[in-house]
Order: C-alpha cells, then structure tokens, then sequence
C-alpha cells in the first residue's frame, strides 16, 4: 500500500493560521486524532452560527450538500451533478472540478462508482448519509 498524505491548514478565532501534514500509514484512529487536534485549535465549528460567520463553504461541501439533497438514492452522472449544482448554487463550475470531487468521493467509500470510463455513474453508499448527518453535529 502507497504511503498516504493529508495536509490540513486551520485558522483559529484569532487569525493564527496552523499546517498540519501527515504522511505515511493512515488509518482511521489516527485521522480522528488529527481532526480532534483540529477541534481543539479551534478549525472545527460546533454551531451553525459559527459555520455562516466563517464565510463561504468549500466547492467540495456544496456538492456534497448536492447529493445528499438531489440524488440521495439514485444512480447519477458528473454532468447530472454539475446541472445541479449550478441550478442550486446560481455560479458556474466545470465538469472536470465535478468529476474529480466525485473520484474523490468514491474513493474515500462515500459513493459507489459503476461504468465504463467514458459513462461512469455514481451512487451515494450507505455510509454517505452518516457522514453528512455527523458533519452537521459538530
């Protein structure tokens, strides 16, 4: 198995920025440790008054916010997604930037991947809805 990396930048209350790389064998329990050093510095909001004050959310999580809403058990496409996203969020983004942010999403085991390269579907798994429903519990 290829070594992993995860690098995450956190900016707390007071503008302090903090870089936090890792690289080497990720698992589980030592991702969780790095998002609790996350929380304690401050990177993770624990209300939705926090998350609107710090401004405006990640590509990544509006199409995840997408899925969840427009395709919660349905098989779809980049371009179904990328329609989407773009009748939700009023503002442009290219079906590349979709379809990697959708490998990604299968990668991590958040949606199922079927299909040949040039008609590939996805599918929200069962952990996807969990994932979501913790996100908004932080």
């Amino acid at each position: 198995m290829p070594a992993r990396k995860i690098r995450i930048e956190v900016f707390d209350s007071e503008g302090n920025k903090y870089s936090i790389a890792f690289e080497g064998n990720v698992t589980r329990e030592k991702a969780l440790r790095i998002l609790d050093l996350v929380e304690l510095l401050g990177g993770v909001s624990s209300s939705p008054q926090e998350t609107s004050m710090i401004g405006e959310t990640s590509k990544y999580d509006k199409l995840l916010k997408v899925i969840q809403q427009h395709f919660p058990l349905l098989w779809f496409s980049s371009k179904e997604v990328q329609a989407a996203y773009e009748q939700e969020y009023k503002e442009p983004i290219s079906l590349s930037t979709v379809a990697t942010y959708l490998s990604r999403m299968a990668n991590k085991g958040l949606l199922i991947r079927s299909g040949a390269s040039n008609r590939i579907k996805y599918r929200a798994s069962p952990s996807f809805s969990q994932v979501i429903v913790k996100q908004r519990t932080l």
